[in-house]
């Protein structure tokens, strides 16, 4: 079944529901037009019964696709339809008296026009709403053909439980031994040569996509990499971008360089030619013993322009190329070099790696794993994804259904002329079935991660927050909205089709990365569905025959700028750009319906168009994360839909007045916590009420102002003047009004009075009595977390993470009582072994971090506390035995540490 099933009936279901406010609304509205309203929502209801049907049906003919792709296509532009009169209609006044109904006349008088245009648009879309009803009867697509037969598609995760928080190991890649030993005798003999030679030496891998290649390549580069001076890793494509990979290679090298500074020499390096980043790498890799390793280069030119670009006559420079060609690995090889063809998994390898996801499965393979497994040909990615298939139905079958039936069913749904060496379509054909097998709300989340490039690891919480906005997720089964989504996410990761990268320190997935076979695949279907235009990508795409809907730019050079301008953009809903706003500049204002705009990362995005920006009245999730902005305008207050507000990692210290009236705001994201610098908070961002999450808040001191004049620019310290904004007292009673907070994070920045260190306190106790869950609070080593919050008389017991970054001279006697903790934070200055002691009662207790700032350790009373500390625990201390049921992370975060000794 293809995601049109799943998009048409979203797209349905979420019509419907905005239809019936529509007509719940009081708009003077062209007399006839309601009716054809009423209409349209009567006709649509019947369309989302009948696909309803549809998503439980197996399989679906072309007549039947066809028709659902054009449900599709008119449900989004009734859509449009309604999300334009109520931004244009929406402002109706309403009342009794002299003066309103002097003002109703002006406003019937005023929008005439615009009504009329509504009543021809409607009228239109009634018309064509109609003859999709009649297409489905003229051409018989109301029989779902052998429907009670066809096998039943699964629906999405209901009662699923949440998965216990975990860390993401580097595990032994299964099937590798064999070449990790005869390869790692090329990287010693490299050790060898050191002094000897100063040519470059290279090793080149090779082989069929999904074999491996890359895991290969990766495991080598982190067993030996620590064996060379510097090294870093980048991935071609087959739209090769030489500059792209170069300003890569010079960041990581930068990154490991003593004492590299984060600002001055690598200021401006997006605007640097080819010359300059060459010339750059020659005075990183002087006098080094370097690693390179390049992933999935696809032609000979390609490779010969990166070699041109790595130094020669250096100490000693590796590289490591993996790519699908022999002709390209030969002509990596041609001078110094190493030929290596990657080989299938052996069968027992291949039943190695498939236990390790279905550990149900005996320890010896029987024969319906093995009929299995065949089909899979050796192949790592084919058997993970059909691993995870078979490890998805015995979720949710019937335990006394025995295993070999599960993988029998599989087997079946598989025999469709596979054969034992696969091919491109063969791997197809597995996907094919992986993907069929998905619920259609599922189908409709995994084509969406299309949107991101090749290569790329993205961030759990920005695709959830992404989906919410959207429109993807809705609450069911008792579920929150966002509960809904991480249960959408985790049987993303279950089935294998996409990959988790690392974890927070909570336990829970940071990060994920999608297989370049499996991303090459969505975005195909993708691009046949009209569901995201993708351009600039890795694979070419075909220019867009419908109206583009979502829009993913990934490249901003001249022929990406001139595609998009070609484009049809009135409709898109959903807009994300890379690295670069270029390609975007000359037609902002024609997304007037965005929804979806996350331009992280984008250095070149002006206050300009952040102007035109604030004039998108649809949105709902804007990430200006990483972006140059140093302030944001008063317009952004007219976002009335906006939920989702990103700023961390910019400029902005302060939000203009007007987002008081952002009354759907649920997540505000700021600061910067590297730097320590905040956003200030105020009385207009307390009117926030529906926030969830508010973090890097700055709480002013009365020594605030005085530390630092204000300026647009941020300063260091990331201290502010906020004289405009009314008193601290003022704010810190108002912090109160958000009780549907779940997390909150917050800088003090300077000495808090004493009845505002009273007031902050009862605050954090009124929050964490209602929906806190997540309280991180850096006191500056301003004494409020220990002189108020260790002293607190109603203790926030019921969250799950706590981090006390500041003065701490030792943990608060309250801890003990938080029998729900997952994960805690605390100042370094509070390490003694009566706190391990302490903390090693707690029983969820998953991760404990202590940490001290650098810029702190310079602090001669965080000194003195360190030395008494370890002079109390007797010259050392001590980690006990016992305890600590559920820990599993340690992390000490500190410029230096005191004597630490742990009991067997």
């Amino acid at each position: 079944m293809d995601l049109i099933v799943g998009a048409s009936s979203n797209a349905v279901k979420s019509l419907v529901g905005k239809l019936g406010s529509l007509l719940a609304q009081e708009y003077t509205l062209i007399q006839g037009v309601r009716d054809d309203i009423q209409y349209i929502n009567d006709e649509l209801a019947s369309m989302q019964a009948f696909l309803n049907r549809t998503k439980r049906a197996g399989s679906h003919d072309e007549q039947r696709q066809d028709w659902m792709k054009q449900v599709r296509e008119v449900s989004y532009d009734i859509e449009d339809c309604v999300d334009d009169v109520n931004h244009r209609l929406g402002h109706e006044p309403r009342g009794n008296g002299k003066l309103m109904y002097i003002r109703k006349k002006w406003y019937f008088l005023t929008t005439m026009y615009v009504r009329r245009c509504i009543a021809a648009e409607i009228g239109n879309l009634k018309v064509r709403a109609q003859q999709v009803s009649d297409r489905r009867t003229r051409y018989g697509v109301d029989n779902l053909r052998g429907s009670s037969s066809e096998p039943v598609v699964a629906d999405a995760p209901t009662d699923r439980v949440a998965p216990p928080p975990e860390l993401i190991g580097t595990k032994q890649p299964v099937g590798v031994e064999d070449a990790m030993n005869e390869l790692g005798g090329w990287f010693k003999a490299e050790q060898r040569t050191t002094q000897q030679s100063t040519e470059k030496r290279f090793l080149a891998i090779f082989g069929f996509g999904g074999l491996g290649k890359t895991t290969l390549a990766m495991e080598l580069y982190r067993r030996f990499g620590d064996d060379f001076d510097c090294r870093a890793s980048v991935q071609a494509s087959q739209k090769f971008n030489l500059l792209m990979i170069l300003r890569s290679l010079v960041k990581q090298f930068h990154e490991q360089q003593a004492g590299a500074s984060l600002n001055d020499p690598l200021e401006g390096i997006e605007e640097w030619g080819e010359k300059d980043l060459r010339k750059k790498l020659v005075h990183q890799l002087k006098d080094k013993r370097y690693l390179v390793l390049i992933d999935d280069i696809w032609s000979v030119s390609a490779w010969e322009n990166i070699n041109d670009s790595l130094p020669e006559r250096v100490k000693c420079g590796s590289v490591v190329v993996t790519t699908r060609f022999k002709s390209v690995a030969v002509a990596c090889c041609r001078r110094n070099g190493r030929l290596y063809d990657h080989k299938p998994l052996l069968e027992e390898n291949s039943y190695k790696l498939f236990r390790q996801i279905v550990s149900s499965a005996p320890d010896n393979a029987s024969k319906a794993s093995l009929s299995l497994l065949k089909k899979c040909g050796g192949l790592p990615l084919a058997i993970i994804v059909v691993a995870g298939l078979v490890a998805s139905k015995l979720r949710s079958g019937t335990s006394s259904k025995p295993i070999d039936n599960y993988l029998a069913e599989v087997d079946k749904a598989l025999s469709g002329g596979l054969e034992t060496h696969l091919s491109t379509e063969g791997v197809t054909k597995v996907l094919d079935q992986c993907y069929n097998d998905l619920p259609a709300d599922l189908k409709t989340c995994l084509l969406y991660l299309s949107m991101f490039p090749k290569g790329s690891f993205v961030s759990r919480k920005r695709l959830i927050r992404r989906w919410i906005g959207e429109g993807f997720i809705i609450q069911k089964h008792g579920k929150t909205i966002e509960e809904v989504a991480e249960d959408y996410f985790n049987e993303l990761i279950s089935r294998n089709l996409i990959r988790a990268v690392n974890n927070s320190s909570n336990g829970k997935v940071k990060t994920y990365q999608i297989h370049d076979m499996v991303l090459e695949y969505i975005v195909s279907k993708s691009s046949d569905e009209n569901f995201i235009t993708v351009v600039g990508g890795h694979w070419q795409t075909p220019f867009p025959s419908y109206k583009v809907r979502r829009l993913s730019i990934h490249r901003s050079a001249r022929e990406e700028k001139e595609t998009v301008e070609r484009m049809k953009l009135s409709h898109v809903r959903s807009l994300t750009a890379f690295d670069s706003f270029k390609a975007l500049h000359s037609c902002l204002l024609k997304f007037q319906i965005l929804q979806v705009l996350d331009l992280e990362s984008c250095r070149d995005l002006s206050s300009h168009q952040l102007q035109k920006i604030c004039k998108m009245h649809q949105l709902k999730y804007l990430s200006l994360r990483r972006t140059d902005i140093e302030e944001i305008p008063a317009e952004i207050g007219k976002l009335e839909y906006l939920e989702v507000f990103d700023i961390r990692e910019t400029e902005v210290s302060e939000l203009p007045q007007s987002v008081g009236g952002l009354k759907r705001m649920t997540h505000l994201l700021a600061g910067n916590k590297s730097k320590r610098k905040a956003l200030i908070m105020t009385e207009e961002i307390t009117k926030m009420t529906a926030l969830k999450t508010l973090s890097g808040m700055g709480i002013c001191g009365t020594t605030t102002a005085g530390m630092v004049r204000f300026t647009r620019k941020t300063t260091a310290t990331g201290l502010f003047k906020s004289a405009s904004r009314g008193s601290c007292k003022q704010v810190l009673q108002a912090l109160e009004k958000l009780t549907n907070l779940k997390k909150l994070s917050l800088y003090i920045l300077g000495k808090l009075e004493e009845e505002d260190e009273i007031l902050l306190l009862s605050a954090i106790e009124h929050l964490s009595s209602c929906s806190l869950k997540f309280l991180a609070v850096d006191d500056g080593f301003t004494g409020f977390l220990e002189e108020s919050l260790s002293s607190s008389k109603a203790p926030p017991e019921h969250l799950h993470t706590l981090e006390l970054c500041g003065n701490l001279f030792e943990v608060p006697k309250w801890i003990v009582s938080m029998h729900g903790l997952e994960k805690l934070t605390l100042s370094l200055t509070s390490l003694r072994t009566d706190t391990l002691m302490l903390l090693s009662e707690l029983p969820e207790l998953f991760s404990l971090t202590f940490s001290l700032d650098a810029a702190k350790s310079k602090n001669g009373s965080a000194l003195e506390i360190l030395h008494k500390n370890t002079m109390n625990s007797g010259g050392e201390i001590f980690v006990p035995d016992g305890g600590f049921g559920k820990l599993k992370l340690l992390r000490l975060l500190a410029p230096f540490l005191p004597p630490l000794s742990f009991v067997e």
